[in-house]
C-alpha cells in the first residue's frame, strides 16, 4: 500500500545552543514562504542544548519571522523513505530588519564590518571531526585503511550527498580516536561558508542512520581519549578575488591584513572562546598537548597553536596565494558555525582596525612557561572552565561592544543553564549527556 505525503521543506537557523531548529512547511508554499516566512518566538533564543529554557528577557512575548534563504537549501535522498531537505534562513523582526540574536544575520554584521574596515572578503573552510556510536573498531586502526574500510561504505554515500547539495568534497578519513573520522570540504565565501557547516553536520547524521549507525559531533566523548574539533580555514580576497592573505615578503608569509587580522583573534581569543567553544566539556578537550588549543598562541605549522599558519603544497607564486590560509582551532561543534565565525571575524576586524602588528609564532611547549614568561610574550592560558570563559567575555568591554546591545547578557544567561543542568554530575555523566545531544 502505497501511503500519501506531502514534501515538506524545513526552513532552519542554527542557535545559540549550536542545534538546528526551525518549521517546516509544504514544498509548493516555497515561493510564498521565501516571502513571508514562518512565524518564530523570541525566547526560542533561551532553549538550551538539553531543551531546556534558560532564564529570558523575552517572556511569552513578541514574535518574529524566520525566511528562508533560496540560496542556502540543501536537499538530498538516500533512497525512498529517507533524506533530508532544509533551508537556512535569517531571523528578522515583523518589520523585516535582522534580529539581535540571529547568528546568521550576526555574521553577516560581522563580515560587513571586515569588509568596511579592510574591503576584504572571507573564504572558509569547517574542517570536522566525529565519531560513531557503534562497537568499537579493532586496535592499531588510526589514520588505518582497516578502519576506513569498515565504514566504505559510509564514507562514500557522505561525500556522494555532499557533493549532491552543491558542495566540494575535499577529503574523509579515519581519524585518530576510536570510530572517529574527518570529513573535509572546499572553501566557500561569507555567510555560505557557515551554512556549509550546518550541512555537512546534518549529512552527516543522516547518513549514518541511513546505515543504521549513530554519529556525534560531542566535543569529547572519553577524556581519557581524543576530541572532536572543528578547525575553521580562513583566508582573504577583495571585490574581484583577488587574493589578499598572502605576502612573500611578510611574517611566515602573511599579508599585512593577514598579520592585523591574526593579531586580533589572538588579543581578543580569551574573551570570545565562550562563543567557539560554548559547552561545559569543551574545556576537557581544550588542554595541553591534546592537539587542540591552551594558549592564545600562532603556530606556524603547529597543531597545539590556537591560530595555525597552514602549509601550502603550491609551487608558483600565484597558486600560493590562492593556497595560503589560516586556520582557528579553539573550536568544537557545540557552537553554531555562524556564531563562531562571526566571532572569529569581529576579533579580526577588530585587530585590523587598530592596526595590530604580526605576532610571533611560538615554537615551543608553552605548557612548560610560568605566568611571568607567557606575560613576557603576551600569551595567556585560555579559560579552563566554561564559567571562565564566559566571565572574560562579559568583561571585555571591546568584544561586547561589537555584538548587539544585551547580547552578551542573554548568551551568558543561555549558558548558566546549561551549567546548571550538569553541575551535580560527574565528568564521565556529562561526556554521555553531550554525546546525546550533539
Amino acid at each position: 500500500m502505497t501511503i500519501p505525503k506531502t514534501p515538506l521543506i524545513f526552513v532552519a537557523t542554527s542557535d545559540l545552543a549550536g542545534k538546528l531548529r526551525g518549521k517546516a512547511f509544504p514544498a509548493e508554499q516555497l515561493n510564498k514562504r521565501l516571502q513571508r516566512g514562518v512565524g518564530w518566538t523570541p525566547t526560542n533564543v533561551q532553549i538550551n542544548c538539553f531543551d531546556e529554557i534558560a532564564e529570558s528577557p523575552f517572556g511569552a512575548l513578541g514574535d518574529l519571522l524566520l525566511i528562508p534563504d533560496a540560496r542556502a537549501e540543501a536537499k538530498a535522498e538516500f533512497g525512498e523513505d529517507s533524506g533530508l531537505h532544509f533551508i537556512m534562513g535569517n531571523i528578522v523582526t515583523l518589520e523585516g530588519e535582522p534580529w539581535d540574536f540571529c547568528t546568521r544575520g550576526l555574521l553577516s554584521a560581522a563580515l560587513n564590518r571586515l569588509h568596511s574596515v579592510a574591503g576584504a572578503h572571507l573564504v572558509a573552510a569547517f574542517e570536522h571531526e566525529f565519531q560513531l556510536k557503534g562497537a568499537p573498531q579493532p586496535v592499531g586502526q588510526a589514520y588505518g585503511h582497516g578502519g576506513f574500510s569498515q565504514q566504505r561504505n559510509f564514507c562514500e554515500t557522505l561525500v556522494d550527498v555532499i557533493a549532491q547539495i552543491g558542495l566540494k568534497p575535499d577529503s574523509i578519513m579515519k581519524e585518530y580516536g576510536p570510530n572517529q573520522y574527518e570529513v573535509v570540504i572546499g572553501p566557500e565565501q561569507g555567510v555560505r561558508a557557515a551554512d556549509a557547516a550546518i550541512m555537512v553536520r546534518e549529512l552527516t547524521y543522516a547518513t549514518a542512520r541511513a546505515y543504521g549507525e549513530q554519529a556525534t559531533y560531542t566535543p569529547i566523548r572519553d577524556v581519557a581519549s581524543v576530541g572532536n574539533g572543528v578547525h575553521i580555514h580562513m583566508s582573504f580576497v577583495d571585490d574581484e578575488g583577488t587574493p589578499l592573505t598572502y605576502d612573500a615578503n611578510g611574517s611566515c608569509g602573511m599579508s599585512a591584513l593577514t598579520a592585523s587580522f591574526a593579531a586580533g583573534v589572538l588579543k581578543y581569543l580569551d574573551a570570545i572562546l565562550a562563543l567557539t567553544a560554548p559547552s561545559v566539556i569543551s574545556y576537557e578537550r581544550l588542554t595541553p598537548h591534546r592537539w587542540s588549543a591552551a594558549f592564545n598562541n600562532l603556530g606556524f605549522r603547529d597543531r597545539e597553536a590556537s591560530l595555525r599558519i597552514c602549509p601550502v603544497t603550491a609551487k608558483d607564486p600565484t597558486s600560493i596565494a590562492r593556497q595560503f590560509n589560516i586556520e582557528y582551532r579553539a573550536a568544537d561543534a557545540a557552537a553554531s558555525p555562524h556564531l563562531a565565525l562571526a566571532a572569529v571575524v569581529f576579533a579580526g576586524a577588530q585587530g585590523i582596525e587598530e592596526g595590530l602588528a604580526a605576532p610571533t609564532p611560538t615554537e615551543d611547549d608553552l605548557s612548560l612557561l610560568d605566568a611571568s614568561e607567557l606575560a613576557k610574550r603576551d600569551i595567556v592560558r585560555l579559560p579552563q572552565t566554561l564559567e571562565e570563559a564566559l566571565d572574560r567575555f562579559v568583561s571585555n568591554p571591546v568584544v561586547t561592544g561589537l555584538f548587539p546591545d544585551g547580547f552578551a547578557q542573554v548568551y551568558r544567561a543561555h549558558k548558566q543553564s546549561e551549567i546548571k543542568k550538569t553541575a551535580e554530575l560527574d565528568t564521565d555523566a556529562r561526556c554521555r549527556l553531550y554525546e546525546d545531544t550533539y
